[in-house]
């Protein structure tokens, strides 16, 4: 199967990011690619609690959802969006971050809320408090399709490994990681992380990113890593996106996860303890 990661420096208005989207899965399918994911916040990336108020629409409105859903029928191909921040109506105004996998034919397949929040302090200049703004969700998603089962999660979920053993253990062969990564952290764990997440899991991890410094309106400046990855299950990577926005297209043979879980067995080695 051929698959493409697109990599993105989205800015903080949708309807600006999403030709240049459109333009990278076209150009993805174009190569051949039969699936192809998007990053995380793939039509906004924003700072500004009340600029994304202004400019963001609950899932049935959202123009990035609509578009792309069409775009994967017209071309068919699968898509995952790696994550769309959405209105959700809730009483706090909280957003959510969603993932979604489009079908060949246009519809969306499974959906997915990233779980975990990234609450940290990094640094003396740099802390994050997205529960602040998203609201986490509470379900795992595995998609069983017909390109192979897909586990979905989002960014900082990365740094949860029961999560994706459980996800690797209820049959997925694909993990999707979209992200929009800190260059400070990724620089220290990005890769080690997921080479570890593959390995542990004997999954193929597939990570589009965003990248750069990100054009904004209003609102603190934001930067992020780049270097969307494909790693296999034995933790080779097998693309690099590098820093620059873009698409890495590459080959994936799923009869791999069975032969490398055949030879280290781990995932289904647990035993139950006592302690500590």
């Amino acid at each position: 199967m051929r698959v493409a990661l697109v990599q993105l420096n989205a800015g903080d208005m949708p309807l600006e990011n999403l030709p240049v989207t459109e333009a990278f899965v076209r150009e993805a399918a174009q190569k051949g690619a039969e699936f192809v994911l998007t990053p995380e916040v793939t039509n906004i990336v924003s700072t500004s609690r009340a600029h994304q108020q202004q400019v963001l629409c609950k899932e049935a409105d959202d123009p990035t959802l609509h578009r792309l859903c069409g775009l994967a029928a017209e071309l068919g191909i699968w898509v995952l969006i790696g994550s769309l921040a959405l209105k959700t109506g809730d009483s706090d105004a909280r957003f959510a971050n969603r993932s979604f996998l489009i079908g060949p034919d246009g519809a969306v397949f499974a959906r997915y809320d990233k779980i975990h929040m990234f609450d940290v302090d990094i640094s003396e200049t740099e802390t994050w408090r997205e529960s602040d703004a998203f609201r986490p969700g509470a379900h795992l998603s595995l998609a069983k399709t017909a390109i192979g089962n897909i586990g979905m999660t989002v960014c900082y979920d990365l740094r949860f490994p029961h999560m994706h053993r459980d996800l690797a253990k209820a049959g997925a062969e694909i993990l999707t990681q979209p992200a929009a990564f800190s260059p400070v952290s990724g620089a220290a764990h990005w890769h080690v992380l997921l080479r570890a997440r593959a390995i542990e899991t004997g999954c193929f991890v597939l990570a589009p990113a965003q990248c750069g410094t990100h054009s904004i309106h209003t609102g603190k400046p934001r930067t992020t890593f780049g270097h969307s990855l494909a790693v296999s299950p034995w933790g080779e990577v097998l693309a690099d996106g590098g820093e620059e926005p873009g698409i890495s297209v590459l080959d994936l043979d799923l009869s791999e996860v069975a032969r490398t879980r055949a030879r280290i067995p781990s995932l289904f080695h647990d035993r139950s303890y006592r302690g500590p």
